[in-house]
């Protein structure tokens, strides 16, 4: 099991974070003291992980409002609206992250009482964010335990492991739990162009569990499964629409594709959290745009020359016809999902 933890309560309850754009080579932890740094470490990718950035925002409210704890309940309340719309601007495609400061908000205009009474329960209430996510990686990894029979070849695209989590992970949830009761399972990891979080972070944290791994390119897998040498893909999501769409990493439809066509299973593993059933399909899905630089620089480092033009979007939509199943903390699970699972 990971031996590390991306978050914590640090002192006086500021938020300290792995920063995960350093890894692997640095193993480097920030205080954040505020929302806005908090907004500023979700948007650099220094905190990442549709769960993960749920729970950030949740304890970055909390450190926000330490300095306002005597403030009046209705200045206390405007500056809670304010730290949110900043946490809330950070990035648009995980629906994780506005769910949680929904819940934070409804909490905090439901509790009675003075500006500290209100902190306080904000304070109670992240935690218990981070405690549900916890339990939900688990159940998640429980559920995917019949597809993990001892020798197991698993693909997995970006991270979505314990880095990307308040727990265990979610794709490699069911990887956890099979290598813990003792059963031969093997990951190829997706190295994941552009920024690299297969390379960086899935193939350290593997390591670190000490889960057998072998890093590809991406464009390696199609490869692999033509020679029936994958078993299983197991993808994260950051928002999955009413029908089963899905957004992901950039890259995931593309090997859920190449899945189909090479009758290779693959299961969409996210927290019910992660499910956004106002919205009816993956069209409806906000797509993050990002630097064009990600593209065109590999660890500061030109690739490409500096003045041509890069498109580079953050995420891609899967449709729910290429999905076997989805993973979740309620089992395995198939759409419409009709109703927010709240």
């Amino acid at each position: 099991m990971p031996l590390f933890s991306p978050i914590a309560w640090g002192a006086d309850r500021s938020v300290r974070i792995l920063d995960q754009t350093v890894l692997p080579q640095s193993e480097h932890y920030r205080e954040l003291g505020s929302a806005a740094e908090v907004a500023e470490a979700i948007r650099s990718l220094r905190v990442r992980g549709a769960p993960l950035i749920g729970i950030a925002a949740a304890m970055g409210l909390v450190a926000g409002l330490r300095g306002q704890r005597g403030a009046s309940r209705a200045a206390f309340l405007e500056q809670l609206a304010d730290a949110a719309e900043c946490l809330g601007a950070a990035r648009p495609t995980a629906v994780n992250l506005r769910w949680a400061l929904d819940r934070m908000t409804t909490t905090a205009r439901e509790t009675s009482g003075d500006a500290a009474a209100v902190w306080q329960r904000l304070h109670a209430e992240a935690e218990t964010i981070w405690e549900e996510d916890r339990a939900m990686c688990r159940r998640i990894g429980e559920a995917g335990q019949p597809l993990v029979p001892d020798g197991t070849n698993v693909l997995t695209h970006c991270n979505a492991g314990a880095l990307a989590t308040g727990g265990i992970g979610t794709a490699l949830a069911p990887v956890y739990l099979a290598h813990e009761a003792g059963r031969r399972v093997h990951v190829f990891v997706d190295e994941t162009r552009p920024v690299l979080q297969g390379a960086r972070l899935t193939a350290w944290e593997l390591e670190q569990a000490g889960v057998p791994c072998t890093l590809i390119a991406d464009g390696v897998a199609a490869s692999l499964m033509r020679a029936a040498r994958i078993d299983v893909v197991f993808v994260g999501a950051d928002r999955i629409a009413g029908n089963g769409d899905f957004a992901n990493k950039i890259g995931t439809y593309g090997v859920a594709v190449l899945a189909r066509h090479h009758d290779v299973p693959l299961y969409c593993c996210a927290p019910s959290s992660t499910i956004d059933a106002a919205i009816p399909d993956g069209a409806a899905i906000p797509i993050e745009q990002r630097s064009p630089d990600e593209v065109r620089l590999i660890a500061g480092r030109a690739i490409a020359p500096a003045t041509v033009a890069a498109f580079n979007p953050a995420f891609d939509v899967t449709p729910a016809s290429l999905v076997t199943g989805y993973l979740t903390d309620r089992g395995c699970v198939q759409p419409p999902f009709s109703a927010p699972p709240r």
